[in-house]
């Protein structure tokens, strides 16, 4: 690798601005009016320990939708400009726990190095560490690079469409397999992130009052944001519909609305300064240049860097050889 190395706020994740549908198609999703209602709608209880759903009009909520991501939408991100597979499998493998903004560029470079599935599979992965540098939870690019060479050894160097085969690939859990199939394949699959759950909890789910008047907030499961997607579900355009939902619900965060504690899956990321990620990150950055250097082992015992590095060795990014350590 040459040496001059020249990528979702919100984790959002579109093709082209405005989306690929006919335009007959794209004109009867838009609203009738440009001020499409805030969903209300009913009432109904559910069991006592559950929050209250609501049974607003959900054609008014998919106009809301689609109206705000017209108009506002971030059609200009560089994985929404794309279907390629393997283009989608590296974006989505960078968004996890990682903004947007910050993807961006290291997405961008990333390419340009890797431009292909192939080309991934066959570099060094301290090749791919060094690119990846930067962009933290540095397993992710050990995995990718895994799945890389699966894809190449099982699947002729093409991305596999179907879930299974996609869950089978190193570090692809069933939100990414779902999401590539969403956005590379555009198939009708419901995908549930913290947007979409933003979304829908603020749209759909209310706190109900319990039996002597006060607020009860029911916790939200996926589940139940899930029932809510499935009727929202636009099967023929879910690569458009799901961007939409995702920024619609990033638009609601920097509004104000929080609500991430009403989800029974929410959890706080862990402070960075001074954390194991943190160690992590720099250790494995030090052995990527000229090996691990007296400024890390000094400030941190010996008990504590042993442990990292042997937890970065069962990760498989480092080995260790008489006594020495470098990148696997």
């Amino acid at each position: 690798m040459s040496s001059n190395v020249a990528r979702g706020g919100a984790s959002l994740g579109a093709r082209p601005p405005a989306p690929r549908m006919r335009s007959a198609a794209l004109a009867s999703l838009r609203p009738k009016s440009s001020s499409a209602p805030v969903p209300r709608g009913d009432a109904t209880d559910r069991a006592r320990k559950s929050p209250q759903t609501h049974t607003p009009p959900f054609a008014a909520f998919r106009s809301m939708v689609w109206k705000y991501w017209r108009e506002n939408g971030r059609h200009k991100l560089p994985w929404r400009r794309t279907s390629d597979p393997y283009k989608i499998l590296v974006s989505e493998v960078m968004l996890q726990q990682t903004q947007a903004d910050r993807v961006i560029p290291k997405y961008k470079e990333f390419l340009r190095w890797f431009p292909t599935v192939r080309a991934l599979a066959r570099a060094p992965l301290i090749d791919v560490l060094k690119v990846w540098s930067g962009l933290g939870y540095n397993r992710r690019a050990k995995f990718l690079h895994d799945a890389a060479i699966q894809i190449v050894e099982k699947h002729r160097g093409k991305v596999p469409r179907d879930h299974e085969s996609l869950r089978a690939l190193s570090g692809v859990g069933d939100y990414t397999a779902r999401a590539v199939r969403v956005f590379a394949f555009n198939e009708p699959d419901i995908l549930i992130e913290t947007n979409i759950r933003t979304a829908i909890i603020q749209s759909f789910f209310r706190p109900s009052p319990n039996v002597r008047g006060r607020i009860k907030l029911g916790k939200v499961t996926d589940r139940d944001v899930a029932t809510i997607a499935r009727r929202l579900a636009q099967r023929q355009h879910a690569r458009e519909w799901h961007s939409a939902l995702m920024d619609y619900g990033a638009h609601l965060k920097r509004s104000g609305v929080c609500n991430n504690h009403r989800s029974a899956h929410y959890t706080k990321q862990s402070k960075f300064e001074g954390s194991l990620r943190q160690l992590r990150g720099s250790m494995l950055k030090s052995l990527m240049g000229e090996g691990l250097n007296n400024d890390l082992r000094g400030r941190y015992s010996n008990t504590r860097v042993r442990g990292v590095l042997e937890g970065l060795k069962r990760d498989g990014l480092i080995v260790s050889h008489e006594g020495e350590w470098r990148i696997a």
